[in-house]
């Protein structure tokens, strides 16, 4: 049984040679070197149709989902092409896409911070903590302390503000 390869099970082998650095090329050249390398150089060169758009294969190739998520940057990418051209097309829809999708986990972060606080009803939450300013002998306000600074304050999480009878 044969493993699986990348190449197939053919060996990989390069068809540029020796002669893809140029110092090879200036050390001398055989003639045949010379037809070899003219003819890769010439194989090298895309036809005008190329690359070739073929929306059947891009159709099997990509699931539904992806399909799904993809299709309403693709209509916009579709309705500025001829505006703006098909690569600047590409590269707005690429970039409003990551744009689009940063200020989504934006929102999503600052609705958690918001609404998830860390407080004395539950265990959970994201906490938030502040240093104190620094208040050095000489200031104007160096003996006073904040009003969060007193004894029953420490580690209350919020428990002087409930609204619970008790």
């Amino acid at each position: 049984m044969v493993k699986s390869s990348d190449t197939g099970g053919v060996k990989p082998m390069t068809i540029i040679g020796r002669l893809v650095r140029e110092r090879e090329r200036l050390a001398g050249m055989t003639d045949d070197e010379r037809a070899l390398r003219a003819q890769y150089l010439k194989d090298q060169i895309l036809s005008p149709n190329e690359p070739r758009n073929v929306p059947e294969l891009t159709r099997e190739l990509r699931n539904p989902i992806k399909r799904f998520y993809r299709y309403p940057l693709d209509n916009f990418q579709k309705m500025i092409e001829p505006k703006v051209g098909v690569d600047a097309a590409f590269h707005i829809r690429y970039f409003t896409g990551k744009i689009l999708l940063g200020i989504f986990a934006v929102y999503c972060v600052t609705y958690y911070l918001k609404y998830n606080p860390n407080d004395w009803t539950r265990k959970g939450g994201f906490s938030i903590i502040t240093s104190r300013p620094v208040v050095l002998p000489g200031d104007t306000n160096y003996p006073k302390l904040s009003d969060k600074s007193k004894p029953e304050h420490y580690a209350s999480r919020g428990f002087e503000n409930n609204t619970l009878n008790l």
